[in-house]
């Protein structure tokens, strides 16, 4: 368990809830609802014009979670600008005061989106790649992350920079709960011959990496991409969800040229490009950098997220 004086922020989301569950009972919280477990609760907005000293004092690292997440078929007119305000703004104000504070290292949560949306059979992404993010949630996260370094090179702060595809686990939302649901209900499902390839990471996995990175020396100033460093395709995916269900697989064989065409006929082709498309990324730095393994495998993640908590 980690020996430094730490604040995190997000502490009730998806991911803060169990990075918390890592961190030693008095860990600092700093946001609008205090957590169910024991800690230090800062209650405050987490603005750009927030006051942190208080919260900030005698900390060492400042975990920073909290963030307006990607939301599929964004329609709000100043979405470029919430996504600024919060995921921008907000996360170069904390660690400006941070560095201010003489907090010793900032680890900051990103996403792959920052390196693009897609790749290339063959061709993954790596930390290392420019930042190309194709939408208001990549872009806001790529500007922090440069913010971030800039702050890093003009006081003693150490900056890391986690940068997770999808993340699952126990009470998952969205579309990967989706297809929990559908692996749950075994309905025959036209998705057996899909070859792509996606990385993605298991929250068990993503908190190891994060809570090695907040003392490991290698890990300063530095990008990591994390992944179960196990790709699987569509196909692959909803077999391991309907075995951890249970249930035996009802997938039929339609081509993926089928699928495509039917998303375009329907207008769900965004939904049919995720299913088919591949983003993989190479943890190569990352667990170079930081000897680092994950500590649990693809199959054992999909199990662990149908067992209640």
């Amino acid at each position: 368990m980690p020996t430094q004086s730490i604040l995190l922020t997000g502490a009730t989301g998806f991911v803060g809830q169990q990075i918390l569950r890592q961190l030693p009972q008095d860990t600092r919280v700093f946001g609008r609802t205090k957590p169910a477990r024991d800690c230090h609760f800062f209650a405050g907005e987490l603005t750009a014009n927030t006051d942190y000293r208080s919260a900030l004092s005698g900390v060492d690292v400042v975990i920073h979670c909290a963030a307006r997440a990607h939301v599929m078929n964004e329609t709000a007119n100043n979405a470029a600008q919430l996504y600024q305000e919060v995921n921008t703004l907000v996360t170069l104000a904390l660690a400006e005061q941070a560095a201010a504070a003489g907090v010793k290292r900032f680890i900051f949560i990103s996403t792959i989106k920052v390196n693009g949306e897609a790749t290339i059979a063959g061709q993954l992404f790596r930390a290392s790649d420019a930042r190309q993010p194709l939408d208001h949630y990549g872009e806001s996260k790529a500007k922090a992350e440069i913010g971030l370094f800039d702050i890093a090179r003009k006081t003693e702060i150490e900056v890391v920079i986690i940068r997770p595809p999808l993340v699952y686990g126990p009470n998952v939302k969205a579309n990967f709960a989706t297809m929990l649901n559908l692996a749950k209900k075994n309905l025959p499902l036209p998705f057996g011959a899909i070859h792509n390839k996606r990385s993605m990471v298991a929250l068990d996995n993503l908190v190891d990496l994060i809570v090695t990175c907040i003392e490991h020396p290698n890990a300063a100033n530095q990008i990591f991409l994390v992944s179960d460093d196990q790709d699987v395709s569509t196909t692959e995916l909803l077999k391991l969800m309907t075995g951890a269900a249970g249930k035996k697989p009802r997938l039929l064989p339609v081509p993926m040229a089928w699928l495509i065409l039917a998303g375009k006929v329907t207008g769900n082709q965004a939904i049919i490009d995720r299913l088919c498309g591949n983003l993989q990324v190479d943890i190569t730095h990352t667990k170079n950098t930081l000897s680092w393994q994950p500590p649990i495998t693809v199959e054992e993640g999909v199990r662990r997220c149908f067992v209640k908590e």
